[in-house]
């Protein structure tokens, strides 16, 4: 293990061997570092907070500290990361609050840019890419392979679909479906991720399933529920078409049109 003589891991905290903590770091009591997690000059880890395997904790990062919710006591809420996410320089990760799951959860493979953050009782899947000044309010959900442009910001408690991509400078203040493209001040639907379809290996009749599903449910004269009907009867049993239905049906904010 190499702990540089500068920073200060206190009494308690769970520390895989192969981990690297740099100059002048903070490492709390009750933290678990997983296998090849490096935490960088003056990072902090710190509460109740589990990281997988390999993750990077840059200069000035801070992961796990308490909510920036007024109504947050002191209650034991926790932290939970997975396996090879980058934390840049800044990046900000704050705990879960027990007025909601009290944890706040992130996948594995994700890139959380420079001054980029988490609120508490974020979900973030797989493979999401931050980008810098990136602001997730509290209680987010954000499905698998999500991106957001620089300068984004997701209001409380929305929702952004599996392979959704959300552009710079954007707000989010309502649901984001899967697959979809937003942008503007306040965000509006500006087409289908095609390309981020594409590279996550989707084949060509999965997305021109996908396309179908997009003009049904946004392009046509048909209301949200006669759409979802009539995606199902003739579309349904495809998982990717199973998965927006299912996303579309579960908001409670409403869908970015």
């Amino acid at each position: 293990m190499a702990i540089h003589p500068t920073a200060v891991v206190e009494d308690g905290a769970r520390i895989d061997p192969s981990c690297t903590i740099g100059p002048l770091a903070f490492v709390g009591a009750a933290v678990t570092l997983g296998p090849g997690c490096v935490v960088g000059p003056h990072g902090v880890v710190t509460g109740r907070t589990t990281l997988g395997a390999g993750n990077r904790i840059f200069s000035h990062a801070v992961i796990g500290e308490i909510p920036q919710d007024l109504k947050y006591g002191g209650e034991p809420t926790e932290t939970v990361i997975g396996d090879r996410n980058t934390f840049r320089e800044f990046a900000t990760v704050h705990a879960g609050t027990v007025q909601d799951r009290g944890v706040t959860r992130i996948g594995s493979g994700g890139l959380f840019m420079a001054g980029s953050h988490v609120a508490h009782d974020c979900v973030v899947g797989d493979g999401a890419i931050i980008a810098n000044g990136v602001a997730l309010g509290g209680h987010v959900v954000l499905e698998d392979h999500v991106h957001f442009g620089g300068l984004s910001a997701a209001h409380q408690f929305t929702r952004v679909g599996r392979l959704a991509f959300v552009g710079g400078m954007t707000g989010v203040a309502m649901d984001v479906a899967p697959y979809c493209t937003v942008n503007g001040a306040r965000a509006e639907l500006a087409g289908l991720n095609v390309v981020g379809l594409q590279r996550a290996g989707m084949d060509e009749a999965a997305i021109g399933r996908v396309k179908q599903v997009f003009k049904l449910f946004f392009r046509s004269n048909l209301q949200a529920a006669e759409a979802l009907a009539q995606i199902e009867a003739e579309l349904g049993g495809a998982p990717e078409v199973a998965h927006f239905v299912a996303f579309v049906r579960a908001s409670r904010r409403g869908i970015t049109r």
